[in-house]
């Protein structure tokens, strides 16, 4: 048989929100004054609690932490876009997306101080733990989402990844899984255009990663991640294609403005004016020109947040502290195995403790 095209596809990029500070109105959502600035405060509380969260591991008090600085608009914009009872499956770097959905600033202190508390939920549903092997989540999204449509219930499992777990064999078997069992998900890739270290150029030769999609015969669509009412749309849009059985990978461009972690050094693989390019698209700073010029926000507004910002996370940095000096380090013997055998009962004795306290 002659040769014939028999698969053709397009993606789409949507941007809402400009650098160059210019509106698409008809895609504008529609969203109240007050939920606009409840947008802002929150991307401002993330990059707020990660500045602190940095400080505080240079004093040694904080474990290795995973800064969202810059993607703020990616996991804010994505994450008010789910219904309260939709679950939300992170990574290693989504404080920004777990205080939109009201988790507490403490209890991310804590894990970062090695607690695995802070990695409880409380009442125990809407959220995963985060995942710190990259690229293992998505498929736990789908397992959350292809049950949901089992139980014909509505709710939507929406997970986040970097642009590196593209790479993963897991993440191409959750793609699949989802376009074969129709599951309730929708995947948000926050494009930061590193693994790691590795720059997006050498991880891919796929002109876009919302492509990625195409094969397992899922939507794939493309936002520009630092534009957060344009963020909220295309995740809006996502999340009700994926209630009715459809799922979507969402491909959010954005820039990781900071270190991939604590421990690393971006000055080793990124130059100084690509940096000082992507400030220039910083996504608080567009969304705060857009509120002031529209009159939703002014000085004494902005004070206002400032101050909020500042008192709740003081009060989150004690709380998470206090947590940790309740904590018995004997613990780490008690919780090993219901009954405690031989070895672990010496252990423990020689470190001061015993078994059942």
């Amino acid at each position: 048989m002659p040769r014939e095209d028999t698969a053709e596809f397009t993606i789409e990029t949507v941007q809402v929100l400009s650098e160059e500070e210019t509106v698409d109105e008809g895609l504008l959502p529609e969203l109240s004054d007050e939920e606009l600035l409840e947008l802002y405060e929150a991307m401002k509380r993330s990059r707020r609690l990660d500045e602190r969260a940095i400080a505080l591991q240079r004093r040694g008090e904080l474990g290795t932490y995973a800064p969202a600085i810059g993607q703020e608009a990616a996991q804010v914009g994505s994450a008010f876009a789910m219904a309260e009872d939709d679950w939300i499956v992170p990574s290693f770097r989504e404080q920004a997306a777990l205080l939109a959905r009201d988790v507490e600033p403490d209890r991310i202190l804590q894990y970062a101080l090695g607690m695995e508390e802070g990695a409880e939920i409380p009442g125990g549903e809407g959220a995963l733990p985060p995942a710190i092997p990259v690229g293992t989540q998505p498929l736990h999204a789908v397992g959350v989402g292809w049950g949901e449509a089992l139980q014909d219930r509505d709710t939507v499992a929406v997970t986040y990844f970097g642009d590196g777990a593209t790479s993963e064999g897991d993440v191409y078997e959750a793609f699949n899984l989802a376009g074969v069992y129709d599951a309730q998900t929708v995947f948000v890739c926050q494009n930061n255009r590193y693994a790691i270290s590795t720059g997006i150029e050498n991880q891919t030769r796929a002109e876009t990663l919302a492509q990625k999609a195409i094969a397992a015969g899922i939507e794939g669509i493309r936002v520009d991640g630092n534009d957060v009412l344009g963020v909220y749309r295309v995740a809006t849009d996502a999340i009700e294609k994926a209630r009715n059985g459809t799922p979507v990978l969402v491909e959010a461009l954005t820039y990781r403005r900071s270190m991939h972690t604590t421990s690393d050094d971006p000055t080793v693989y990124r130059e100084t004016e690509e940096e000082t390019e992507w400030q220039a698209r910083d996504p608080i700073l567009r969304v705060q020109v857009y509120l002031e010029k529209r009159g939703i926000l002014d000085a004494e507004t902005e004070a206002e947040i400032d101050d909020r910002i500042e008192s709740e996370l003081a009060e989150a940095i004690d709380r998470a502290r206090a947590a940790r000096e309740a904590l018995d380090p004997a613990d780490m013997f008690r919780h090993v195995y219901a009954d405690a055998p031989p070895e672990i009962e010496r252990q423990l004795a020689e470190f001061g403790g015993g078994v059942d306290g």
